[in-house]
């Protein structure tokens, strides 16, 4: 855990949810879930923390729901399914490049088959070139573009065709798109871009009963986190609680949002920082 030296003990605000040591329980029993994302990159720490896609899918799992883990890495899927089958849930790896818009439906279709169904979507990928305006190519931004936006409307699309009504959708977008913090223009675009295309989706779910929301983590301490604020200054000396927040955080806010219990939030994002993007910040 990224924490704060010499502040007030960051720990007051952790509980034993924001570890993943929550106690299990029933919100998603019965549900087909296919998890975009659900892998993790690798990391040379020892004893890296849980990214948000990983997270979400053994919450998810230990919740009730049978899980498509797709990644674009077979290995990253393969071990979030093991570590779900471990705790006694049900998963499935399956290996896709979001990049690539024509193996977006016959992933869709597989997750289906090897589900028995579609209840759910969630969308976690998200790559960045970390340029500023100046330095950006037309290559650069159309490849942020075609894996942060483009895959999520496809498979949304796809999604709708085949999903069982009173199903649900999630976007795991970024505070990014709300500012212009990071000078990293391709990126923070495409997040913003995220958010409204949610609420498009909602839109076009409604006759169905079918949700979509989006979900806005802020400065995560997770793998991409690090590898991100890796040449910056100690980030957790400035943000809320003196604390980078947990991919377990992420998936707690995921799993309310997918559950029946958000049955009447739709076309929302919900944003997970601390307060970092209304200006809590430490001096």
């Amino acid at each position: 855990m990224n924490l704060a030296p010499g502040l007030p003990d960051p720990g007051r605000s952790m509980h034993a949810e924001s570890l993943g040591q929550g106690p299990r329980g029933t919100r998603l029993a019965g549900r087909r879930l296919l998890l975009v994302g659900a892998g993790q990159r690798a990391s040379a720490e020892p004893d890296p923390p849980i990214g948000n896609g990983r997270a979400m899918a053994l919450l998810f799992a230990r919740e009730g729901a049978r899980l498509a883990c797709l990644d674009l890495v077979t290995e990253a899927a393969e071990t979030s399914c093991r570590m779900i089958e471990a705790e006694g849930g049900r998963a499935f790896p399956l290996t896709a490049d979001v990049a690539d818009a024509a193996a977006i439906p016959p992933a869709v279709m597989q997750a289906v088959a090897v589900l028995g169904g579609l209840d759910g979507l969630v969308l976690n990928v998200g790559i960045s070139t970390r340029q500023e305006v100046d330095a950006l190519t037309v290559a650069d931004w159309d490849r942020v573009f075609a894996v942060n936006l483009r895959s999520n409307m496809l498979f949304a699309q796809q999604a709708l065709r085949v999903m069982a009504p009173g199903g649900s959708m999630l976007l795991i977008a970024s505070l990014a798109g709300f500012r212009a913090a990071s000078r990293n223009p391709a990126y923070e675009t495409s997040k913003a871009a995220q958010i409204a295309l949610a609420r498009s989706l909602a839109r076009a779910g409604e006759p169905r009963g079918i949700r979509c929301n989006a979900l806005a983590p802020g400065l995560m301490d997770t793998p991409m986190g690090r590898d991100a604020s890796r040449n910056r200054q100690n980030r957790a000396a400035a943000v809320p609680f003196g604390r980078q927040g947990t991919g377990w955080e992420v998936a707690h806010a995921a799993l309310f949002l997918i559950s029946n219990e958000a049955a009447y939030v739709n076309g929302e994002c919900l944003v997970v920082d601390g307060g970092l993007g209304v200006g809590i910040v430490r001096d």
